[in-house]
């Protein structure tokens, strides 16, 4: 099958999930910004054109041109800029990575996952919705849970602890590697390599 816009050569779209706002930016919800931030970074580009509903790149990943985007609708709707920009480039979900926020994970540890449920988060939930399935392959970051009984809402939008932080940096960086894994050679390989 014929990926991408054939105009564009758009490949793979990653998507970062987050909120906008100083307020938000470094929130443990914001996993996903944080992550794709420092992949543009990496690749000397800013995350600074704007359409879909996102502020977005363009850019060489892991041997495809791949946009780069971080939606910018909040967390709960962030399915209409990713599958806006999906439909616009024709790139089927099997080819588009979501980098996000987990509870279930302890801090700092990566899971990839081909597909599967929306497991609670609401991100998920509305990119599922905009795409039309649960097929597509994600790359999630553990911040874990609260205490029993702890406020949710307050968790997932607070700040991590200053002992976390190093932690999940140092995540960020492998998320970014397990990304890569997964565009080069398949979710399969990138499950082996990063899941253990």
């Amino acid at each position: 099958m014929l990926f991408g816009n054939a105009s564009s050569g758009v490949e793979w779209i990653v998507a970062g999930l987050g909120n906008p706002g100083e307020q938000y930016a470094h929130t443990r919800h914001n996993m996903g910004f944080l992550t794709v931030d420092l992949l543009a970074e990496q690749n000397k580009v800013k995350l600074n054109r704007v359409k879909f509903k996102s502020a977005y790149n363009i850019l060489q990943f892991a041997g495809a041109k791949c946009l780069v985007m971080k939606p910018q609708t909040y967390m709960n709707l962030s399915g209409e800029a990713v599958g806006e920009a999906s439909r616009f480039y024709r790139v089927e979900p099997s080819h588009v990575l979501v980098i996000f926020d987990d509870i279930s994970l302890p801090v700092g540890k990566i899971r990839v996952r081909p597909s599967g449920s929306a497991g609670g988060h609401n991100g998920i939930k509305s990119v599922i919705a905009h795409l039309g399935t649960q097929d597509f392959p994600r790359v999630k970051i553990g911040t874990g849970a609260p205490e029993a009984g702890g406020d949710m809402i307050r968790w997932v939008t607070g700040e991590p602890p200053m002992k976390d932080r190093e932690i999940l940096l140092d995540a960020f960086g492998r998320a970014i590697q397990a990304a890569e894994c997964v565009v080069r050679h398949g979710c399969q390989r990138a499950m082996n390599d990063f899941n253990g």
